[in-house]
């Protein structure tokens, strides 16, 4: 979407320099391969096996390592649960290091189309623990977390965050 914005206002910028040379039209077409190839070193991927999450949560646990999505081949987006295992922990918390958990992603760096037509994407992959049931382990959500939650039915999850975005 970007790369066809860029290619668009290069044209029009060329013709409508026309009368200026060769020099500014070879000038505006480098830029344009340079923003195309950070565009294309950056593209996010979906949450999948032996990816490390951030948990936001007060479970216990610090960050967590994907093991499985369960919904679609790929890997899982946004409020998709995952099976995940718990790499970092503290020492008084819920959840103990190397214990098997379920998770909600609630922050994903992949971007995701929303039916108004705008984009969501955030820095980090971050994810709550829930039971086997869908209930949060924890009783504080830290951080945004997106309003689609309640399409896959994690009401709970909006209830305890602190920031909906």
């Amino acid at each position: 979407m970007a790369a066809s914005l860029i290619s668009k206002c290069s044209r029009a910028s060329s013709s409508l320099l026309g009368g200026l040379g060769n020099n500014v039209s070879g000038l505006l077409g480098s830029s344009h391969q340079i923003i195309n190839n950070n565009i294309m070193s950056q593209q996010r991927t979906f949450i999948q096996m032996r990816t490390v999450l951030k948990v936001v949560d007060n479970s216990g646990a610090k960050k967590v390592m994907c093991i499985q999505a369960l919904k679609g081949k790929k890997g899982a987006r946004l409020g998709d649960t995952i099976v995940a295992s718990v790499k970092e922990a503290m020492p008084n918390g819920k959840v103990k290091k190397g214990k098997v958990v379920y998770g909600v992603v609630v922050r994903a760096a992949m971007q995701r189309g929303r039916c108004d037509g705008s984009e969501v994407k955030f820095d980090d992959n971050a994810v709550v623990l829930v039971d086997k049931q869908g209930q949060p382990i924890g009783t504080r959500v830290f951080g945004p977390v997106p309003h689609e939650l309640r399409k896959k039915k994690h009401v709970k999850i909006l209830t305890l965050a602190e920031h909906i975005a």
